[in-house]
C-alpha cells in the first residue's frame, strides 16, 4: 500500500464523495465543508494521481471512465474504513443511528419513539435529524427513513408505506371551504423545495387545473408549513403519515375530502452490501408496524 502515501486521504474523500453523489454542493453537505473546498481537494487528488477523474461542463462535473473505476475502488474502501471506525464508536454494540428528515422526526418519530425504548430498552437509538440525504454506511449511520420514490444509488430501499395526498388546515378555515371553488380565495401554503409532487396529484383526480390556486406563505421545511397550517394561514396539501397527529389531535381538519397517491412512498434505507445487525432489525420491525397503520386513516 506504498502508493497510499502519495495521494492526501481527505483529497481521495473528496473526489468518491462527488462521483458517488453526482455534484460539488452534495458531496459538501455530507463531508460538512463548502463546495469551494471539495473542488480544491479534488484538483489536489488529481494532481497527486496524475490524472483527470472529472471532465468539467456547464451543468456539473462527470466522472471520466477511469474516474468512475477508481470510485468503485474508493467506494469499497470507505466503506470498509467506516465500518472499522464504528466498533469504536459509542460503547455499545447496540447502539444505532438512524438519519431522518427533520419534519419526519418532528411531526411522526419524536412523538412515538418512547414505544420503542420500551419494547427494547437494550437498544440505544441515536436519531440524525438532518435536511441532507446522508448515505448510509458513509454518512455514519445505520440505516435512513426517506420519502421519495427509492430509486437512490448505492444502497438498498425497502418500501414501508406508498403515501397519499391531502389538504389540510385549521378547523376554523376548514368551515369556510365547501366545494373546489372555495380553495382560489384561500392562501395556498407551500413548500419552497418540494420537488416530489405538487398540487396536481390531488387536484387532477378532481378534475381541476393547478391554476385555481392562489399564492400563499412559503415555507423551506413542510414542518412549518404543517405549523403554519395549524395557525390558520392557509391550506396545505400533505403527506397523510406527517398530518396524522394534527388531524387525530384536532389541530387540522380535512379542507376537503379526498386523498390520493402521491407518487413517493416512505422507504427503510440501508447500505447495499453487508449484514443487518440485531439491533437494526429490531428498529427496523418496529418502524414498519408503527408507520403502516396509516393506511387505516
Amino acid at each position: 500500500m506504498k502508493n497510499l502515501s502519495q495521494v492526501n486521504l481527505s483529497a481521495l474523500r473528496a473526489f468518491e464523495a462527488v462521483a458517488r453523489l453526482g455534484s460539488l454542493a452534495a458531496a459538501a453537505s455530507e463531508l460538512g465543508v463548502t463546495p469551494g473546498a471539495v473542488s480544491q481537494q479534488v484538483i489536489k487528488a488529481e494532481a497527486q494521481l496524475g490524472q483527470m477523474l472529472f471532465e468539467r461542463r456547464p451543468k456539473g462535473m462527470v466522472a471520466t471512465d477511469l474516474g468512475r473505476e477508481v470510485a468503485a475502488h474508493l467506494s469499497d474502501g470507505f466503506a470498509a474504513l467506516s465500518r472499522g471506525v464504528a466498533l469504536t464508536q459509542l460503547g455499545s454494540e447496540n447502539a444505532i443511528t438512524i438519519s431522518v428528515a427533520p419534519v419526519f422526526a418532528a411531526k411522526w418519530l419524536v412523538r412515538r419513539l418512547g414505544r420503542f425504548a420500551e419494547r427494547r430498552p437494550d437498544v440505544q437509538v441515536r436519531i440524525d435529524a438532518s435536511g441532507a440525504h446522508v448515505t448510509p454506511e458513509y454518512g455514519n449511520v445505520d440505516a435512513c427513513i426517506r420519502v421519495g420514490r427509492g430509486d437512490w444509488p448505492g444502497v438498498t430501499a425497502e418500501e414501508i408505506l406508498p403515501q397519499r395526498v391531502l389538504p389540510v388546515c385549521a378547523p376554523a378555515v376548514a368551515e369556510t371551504v365547501t366545494e373546489l371553488s372555495d380553495l382560489a380565495g384561500l392562501p395556498i401554503i407551500r413548500e419552497q423545495a418540494n420537488g416530489l409532487f405538487g398540487w396536481e396529484v390531488w387536484l387532477s383526480p378532481n378534475g381541476e387545473p393547478e391554476s385555481l390556486l392562489g399564492d400563499g406563505p412559503v415555507f423551506s421545511d413542510a414542518s412549518l408549513c404543517l405549523d403554519a397550517a395549524m395557525a390558520g394561514q392557509g391550506v396545505f396539501l400533505a403527506l397523510e403519515a406527517l398530518a396524522e397527529d394534527g388531524l387525530s389531535m384536532g389541530q387540522l381538519k380535512p379542507a376537503l375530502l379526498g386523498r390520493f397517491p402521491a407518487g413517493v412512498s416512505y422507504w427503510f434505507v440501508e447500505p447495499k452490501t453487508g449484514r443487518r445487525p440485531a439491533q437494526v432489525q429490531a428498529f427496523r420491525d418496529w418502524i414498519f408496524e408503527e408507520l403502516r397503520p396509516a393506511k387505516r386513516l
